[in-house]
């Protein structure tokens, strides 16, 4: 069953009560959690949608604000909020329009909102479409490589190898995009990493990089990825490569 987390200060109130039936009723689980880092960061699996109940307390907490807008961004869940116009301004200031599907104002009506929310997921898909982890330090990348790949698949984000990890930990793409060049930890190590450990050894992996040398690209194809892209490929070039990795995925 597909999860949706539900964020909000006043966790047992009847309105929290009353859209939890209604998510129940339209097909969904949902896990409710307090508006804290460690409350969200409680969360581990990636939920189908995210609702925030937002007042003027959480729209001042900067810390809070800013792991939510990563967490939307980095697991690509949509973001619905819940709240007045002069707090859905304050949030937009940091979280990206872009990443909100949704907002609803004070008095709420729960049905309304499961109802908006449950036709959102059939009709994007989401969770059922190929996850794909990008991982890249440069932010423009990893923005590039969202918007060229979300309208077919579930594109998950990471800006370096140790948050590459950390998600993989948690749950396992479809497939990993990896860049090469990156600070403390490249993108060779991580795939050492990836495939030393039991757990997601088995993750397919595609560079996708700007180093084309031959000592750069053979040293990581010991390591056998399932592929070698260069960024300097044209954006459908790079969507058509990935598509036919998937395409041959079904006949193995």
């Amino acid at each position: 069953m597909n999860t949706i987390m539900i964020i909000s200060r006043q966790t047992g109130s009847f309105i929290i009560k009353s859209l939890r039936d209604r998510l129940t009723e339209a097909g969904y689980d949902s896990v409710v959690t307090g508006t804290s880092v460690s409350d969200m960061g409680g969360v581990r699996e990636t939920p189908a949608a995210i609702l925030l109940f937002a007042d003027e307390e959480f729209a001042e907490k900067q810390d809070s604000v800013v792991y939510l807008r990563d967490k939307v961004v980095e697991d690509g869940s949509p973001l619905f909020l819940l709240a007045d116009n002069p707090i859905f301004d304050k949030l937009l200031a940091v979280i990206d329009k872009t990443y909100v599907k949704g907002s609803f104002s004070h008095p709420i009506d729960v049905k309304e909102v499961a109802r908006v929310v449950s036709e959102y997921i059939k009709e994007n898909g989401s969770l059922n479409r190929k996850k794909i982890l990008v991982v890249d330090d440069s932010g423009t990348m990893l923005r590039n490589v969202k918007a060229w790949l979300e309208d077919k698949y579930q594109v998950v984000l990471a800006n370096s190898g140790a948050m590459a990890i950390k998600y993989l930990s948690r749950d396992l793409p479809d497939l990993i995009l990896l860049d090469y060049e990156m600070p403390i930890v490249d993108g060779k190590q991580v795939l050492e990493m990836i495939r030393a450990e039991m757990d997601f050894q088995s993750v397919p992996v595609i560079f996708l990089t700007s180093r084309n040398d031959k000592e750069s690209v053979s040293s990581v194809l010991a390591l056998k990825p399932e592929g070698y892209l260069l960024k300097t490929m044209k954006p459908a070039e790079i969507v058509e490569a990935v598509d036919n990795f998937f395409e041959r995925r079904k006949h193995i």
